[in-house]
């Protein structure tokens, strides 16, 4: 892994979403409050159209619903994940006949590197203390995965909010709560790290928002680069989403430092426990429509 970052971002929607970013400035601003407590509505929502809920997978509508899909929403998801699905075949098949884009490109190492701050190690320490050894190497993998494909884009990115979203975003699974999406304890879990350290109100909103929606289908930049990023490396690490715009050695090197130590077992009974709990969630339904279990097998890993 040497030299520097390749590809540049579609300029319009990333400046957007770098100042959507940038108003959320690291922990350094002290001016916190404490975000608001939802309580979720998790039976007897009445169906609403797609354009009443542009909050989708936000932490504002886990803490309203539980994470609970009506109908409109689930179908509103079926074509992101029949894009994903699509993309990712494409992809894979590029790396079998050694054509993928990963193959030409570079990233400076020094991007994967955790940044260290008082919000950083407060969020190690949680994440230590909450997960499995398999699951806290998938937030670091996580994290050095988006990472690299925010460099390989030219993405500006606050690197301490996507190291403690990585860190903390798996925290809350799978739910302990029956009918409510383990996302929101896990956003619940960095709004408490966030108070601790006096992180600003406007990024303690970034990284819980990054938390709920990053398992969402093709999280667009738009989201902010904290929430695309988290997004994807997450989807690298799970189902080898994007797996094939990395290079090799790259991916290599991450696993070699954070071992999967079974990850994809330890992670398909979690997933198959939060379905369970909540079978009217995007766990239930990216098993449902999105054959993941088949995804997290396939993924190239080999456990």
């Amino acid at each position: 892994m040497s030299a520097h970052d390749v590809a540049v971002q579609p300029i319009s929607q990333a400046t957007a979403a770098h100042h959507h970013d940038k108003a959320a400035a690291h922990e350094h601003t002290r001016s916190a409050r404490p975000a608001g407590r939802g309580r979720p509505v998790v039976a007897g929502r009445q169906e609403v159209p797609m354009n009443a809920v542009p909050d989708l997978g936000t932490h504002d509508w886990v803490d309203r619903t539980g994470g609970q899909l009506t109908g409109a929403e689930r179908r509103s998801l079926l074509r992101p994940l029949a894009r994903t699905h699509a993309v990712n075949a494409v992809g894979r098949l590029s790396m079998l006949v050694r054509l993928n884009s990963g193959l030409r490109v570079q990233v400076d190492p020094a991007r994967l590197v955790p940044p260290s701050s008082a919000l950083t190690r407060a969020a190690v320490e949680q994440a230590q203390r909450l997960l499995t050894p398999a699951l806290l190497n998938h937030s670091y993998r996580t994290f050095a995965f988006g990472a690299a494909l925010g460099a390989l884009e030219g993405l500006t990115v606050d690197a301490e909010l996507l190291f403690a979203a990585a860190l903390l975003h798996d925290t809350g699974l799978p739910t302990s709560d029956e009918n409510v999406d383990f996302t929101r304890d896990s956003a619940r879990i960095a709004r408490d790290v966030a108070e601790k350290v006096g992180l600003s109100s406007a990024a303690t909103e970034t990284m819980r928002t990054a938390i709920t929606l990053h398992y969402s289908p093709r999280v667009p930049l738009a989201r902010g680069p904290v929430a695309y990023l988290l997004s994807a490396g997450a989807g690298v690490d799970v189902a080898g989403l994007r797996s094939w715009q990395l290079p090799p050695a790259l991916v290599a090197a991450v696993v070699e430092e954070h071992p999967r130590l079974g990850f994809k077992s330890e992670f398909a009974t979690a997933f198959r426990t939060e379905a369970a709990r909540v079978p009217r969630g995007r766990a239930k339904f990216l098993r449902s429509y999105g054959a993941f279990d088949l995804a997290i097998k396939l993924a190239p890993f080999r456990d």
